[in-house]
């Protein structure tokens, strides 16, 4: 590719910012409830056993387990609010051109 080319994204429109926002918020929905079933079965199975070093590591993989799927729910909830807020912030900065 020469130097003199650029790719240049195409820009953010409302439309486009409300459309990701709902895919965000869709994935985000689906990641806590997928979440939610891990641990109500986490919940319903206990780990039986005597030594106490499966225990322990047992319990840490189920908390990291819960924790990332958490950690991507929150995430992508985020995004979607984020993407929310950028479709009002340009709505808002379209309006007040035309009117200058």
């Amino acid at each position: 590719m020469p130097d003199n080319q650029t790719t240049q994204s195409p820009e953010p429109t409302p439309l486009r910012c409300l459309s990701g926002a709902v895919i965000s918020a869709g994935i985000a929905f689906a990641a806590y409830s997928l979440t939610a079933a891990i641990a109500q079965t986490f919940a319903r199975k206990p780990i039986h056993s005597d030594n106490f070093t499966v225990v322990n590591i047992a319990a840490a993989v189920r908390t990291l387990v819960v924790g990332i799927m958490a950690l991507g729910t929150g995430i992508f909830g985020i995004v979607a609010i984020g993407l929310v807020a950028l479709a009002i912030q340009l709505s808002i900065q379209k309006l007040t051109k035309k009117e200058e």
